[in-house]
Parts: C-alpha cells; structure tokens; sequence
C-alpha cells in the first residue's frame, strides 16, 4: 500500500547533510577516526551563568508559553538591538522563535503568495520553506568576484517575489554585506512590494569589525530580521532565536503562531534574558573561534586550498581545486569531514565549507593531518 505523502516532500531532493550523515557512518565503519567540521553546530560550552538561568526558572507547574514571549525577554532583545546596532525598536516588534531555523522554514507561509528570491549557495531552509508553502523559488547567484553579494542590476523579477532572502554574514561563505547593499536592497522592496529578509544568525561572529544589520537602513518598513543565540551564546540545544519586524508582521505572526505551537518554553526565555544581557561571553567565544581559524587556515593553505570569503562566521569557505565532493570524500579518508560546497546549491561547486566547530585540541590534530596531504 502507497501511502499518500506531500508532493513537495516527494520531490525534494535528500537533504544534504543527512547524506554527510551517511557518509560519515561509511567511514566510521571503515575504522576511521573522524573530527567533525562539516556541520555548524558549535560544541562549547554553554556559560554557566546561563545554565543556572534556566535551571532557576523551571517551576513545579509547567504552563503553555505564549506566541508572544515574555515581555521580559523582548525588552532585552530590544536592548541588544539599541547597544549592538544603534537602533531603537520596540518589544511589540519582536518575536521569540525557537532559534531562527522554524522561523524561516515557515515565514514564507505568512508571507503574501509569490515567487520567493533565494541566494545561491545558501543554507538549505530559504528554499525548503518556499516550497512547502507553494512558492516559486528563483535563485540569485552569490559570485566570489562580486564579494559573495547578489549582483541586483541582473536580477529582473522584482515584480514577481514576495520575499527576498539574504544572509550576512554569511552562510556557507562566511562574507559580509555593507550597510548600502542593504539599503538599496530595502529601497528596491518598497519600491516593489516585497519582503526584505536578513538572515543574521551569525552577527556577532567576527573577526575584523563587527558587520552591520538591515535593522540599520533608514527606513524598516519591508525589513524582517532574524537573529538567534545557537551561535553567538553557544546555545543550539536551547532553541532560542527572535523575529524583528514592523508591527504589521509581528501581529501576522502573532496570528499565525500559535497554530503550530512554536514559542519557546519560558524557563528558555529566561536563559535567553540572560545572554542576551552580556557580552563578555560572546567575547570569549569570538576569541575561540579566532584561535581555531589561526590554526588550520594556514594548514588548508599549505595543502593547496585558498581562502574564498571567510571575514566573518566561524567557518572556512576555500576554494577545493576540484570537485567539491571529491575533495570532501578525500578528506573524509583522511578523517577530516567537511562539507561539499555543492550542497549550498550548484554556485558553490568547487569549493568546500569547514566549520570550526571542534575542540582547539581536534583542530590542532586536523591541521597535521592536513598538512601531509599535499
């Protein structure tokens, strides 16, 4: 017997890193030793002081979170906005999330219908999302020789998208967007009708000068950001992100929310009141990652790799010399696991993504490794 499933799942190609998955299980049975730098999912510890938040708010009585979060937990992101960005917003702008993954998964559902702009390589979610709400996706090519910036004088659909998707710093390329880009993006947007969205997941991780925001462009009126603190607090397992958008936006979401039951559980709110109220952790975890880079580019680049972006985020996009899966299998023999840059989409063939996600330790031993390869 067949059983009936969604169309769009049928279609949709094995999400990759489920077959990093799978190759990493190959390998593993093959006896080898693996250090992980293929998904981004940061392994330190998460401070203290937010752990003993969340231990603090866990009451005997558990009760349904609100779609709106805690007051609380929105007067302090608004306070990170003003201190990090400049920007003075409202706590009736913002929305808790869990993490910014499901946020952007299911915005292009609260979106008005149309063809959604998607950069290319990207994280898999933009488009995903895009389809499982019945939308046309039309890719917009991200070339190393224009920054990894979208070039927006070739794109000639601004008519027909509802949402136009960016990431900066971003993900896989590790570049960063100035403030211009973002206003003539935002510009364009009014000027058409459609949705800026800034994907921002990776803001506070830097190396050179903090980037700038779209919360920063003079006029918010089609700008949605999404920010979280999987990356900057350490706080993946948390599930803890935030929506920053313009009233009429925040009430559809408010509207459309509780339907799927996505706010975060508040003893997570309140955690998330704590870290997004410090900064000298995220200080810290910058300094982490600065000492993992220092170690294994000059390793990558002594066996042949080149670094093709990489000013922000903690990862390393290099060009591969090859074919990005090929070059990633190598590695995977050698026990170095990376990510193909073709599983970005098809502009990021040729190079691969390695994510500085392992000890300081791992990485020291992935740099000798490297090294003996070329």
């Amino acid at each position: 017997m067949t059983v009936p499933l969604s169309p769009v799942l049928a279609e949709l190609a094995q999400y990759p890193f489920t077959r990093l998955d799978e190759w990493k299980a190959d390998a593993a049975a093959r006896g080898i030793d693996l250090i992980d730098f293929g998904m981004g999912d940061p392994r330190e510890v998460t401070p203290a002081f937010i752990r003993e938040a969340l231990l603090a708010s866990v009451d005997a009585v558990s009760s349904y979170p609100r779609a709106t979060g805690l007051p609380e937990l929105r007067t302090a992101i608004a306070g990170w906005i003003e201190r990090r960005f400049g920007v003075s917003v409202d706590g009736d702008e913002i929305v808790p999330t869990l993490g910014s993954k499901e946020a952007i998964f299911s915005f292009a559902q609260v979106a008005s219908p149309g063809a959604v702009a998607i950069p290319e390589p990207a994280y898999p979610v933009y488009e995903r999302g895009a389809l499982f709400a019945g939308d046309r996706v039309i890719t917009v090519p991200l070339r190393e020789d224009m920054s990894w910036l979208p070039d927006l004088d070739a794109f000639d659909a601004w008519d027909d998208i509802a949402l136009f998707w960016v990431c900066y710093p971003n993900n896989p390329t590790g570049a960063v967007a100035p403030l211009e880009f973002y206003e003539e993006l935002a510009e364009r947007a009014r000027a058409h009708n459609f949705i800026l969205c800034s994907d921002e997941a990776y803001s506070e991780l830097w190396f050179d000068e903090p980037p700038v925001s779209a919360l920063q462009v003079s006029d918010r009126s089609h700008v949605v950001v999404f920010n979280t603190l999987s990356k900057r607090s350490s706080m993946t397992g948390y599930r803890s992100g935030f929506v920053c958008a313009p009233r009429g936006i925040v009430t559809a979401l408010r509207s459309f929310r509780p339907t799927v039951g996505t706010a975060p559980q508040e003893f997570v709110q309140r955690a998330s009141i704590a870290a997004w109220s410090d900064e000298g952790h995220v200080e810290d975890v910058r300094a982490l990652y600065r000492r993992k880079r220092d170690t294994l580019l000059p390793a990558f680049e002594a066996a042949g790799f080149r670094l093709a972006g990489s000013t922000a985020t903690f990862y390393l996009w290099l060009a591969a010399g090859g074919p990005s899966e090929e070059v990633a299998r190598m590695l995977l023999d050698r026990g170095i696991v990376v990510a193909p840059g073709s599983f970005f989409g098809p502009a990021g063939e040729g190079y691969i993504r390695v994510a500085l996600v392992p000890t300081q330790a791992e990485c020291e031993k992935a740099a000798a490794i490297v090294r003996s390869i070329r």
